[in-house]
């Protein structure tokens, strides 16, 4: 008995000061283990960061925040920040990825970079490159398609169906119903 307690001390200490964790609680500046990189599962409260996600990130109150995630991001009550590069699936209340997203954005708010994929929301708001967004109100720099209410880009190289339709490059530079690139 002595000897199994000595060695899962041993072994959860060295876990403690791993590069890399399989699973990690992550709360107000506190992660445990403490580890740079999570490849497994992470559950946020309040606010969570680490350098790099492998897995499933769940976000059960607050923001969960990493520099680049392969996976999902589950915002239950709660939302994702990926600072570089999201690969995978953000679903939650808000997502806020400034950097490159390949995959699926779907959240009441969706604030992006980059999207090789699909934004789906109430609110897509992107300073980049979109494919696809949906959404009530959407607005990005460039997009290719964009579907919903309100639908306003500086450049649309596909098509925009909406209420209201504003491309700086468009056909017509407000119109209702369908507005595409000149």
């Amino acid at each position: 008995m002595k000897k199994l307690l000595i060695a899962s001390t041993l072994l959860a200490s060295t876990a403690a000061f791993a590069e890399e964790a399989p699973v990690m609680f992550s709360t107000i500046d506190f992660n445990a283990p403490a580890a740079e990189s999570v490849k497994g599962a992470r559950l946020t409260v309040l606010h969570g960061k680490v350098d790099e996600l492998t897995g499933v990130d769940f976000a059960l109150l607050g923001m969960s925040e990493t520099n680049k995630t392969t996976g999902v991001n589950l915002g239950i009550w709660g939302a994702a920040k990926v600072n570089q590069d999201m690969t995978g699936a953000s679903l939650g209340l808000f997502n806020w990825i400034p950097g490159q997203t390949t995959g699926l954005n779907l959240g009441t708010v969706n604030i992006t970079g980059d999207v090789k994929g699909a934004n789906l929301g109430f609110v897509n708001y992107s300073e980049g490159n979109t494919v696809f967004d949906w959404a009530a109100v959407s607005v990005s720099d460039s997009s290719t398609v964009q579907l919903g209410f309100v639908n306003v880009t500086k450049e649309i190289r596909g098509v925009q169906i909406g209420i209201l339709n504003c491309a700086d490059n468009g056909f017509f530079k407000c119109f209702p119903i369908v507005n595409f690139a000149k």
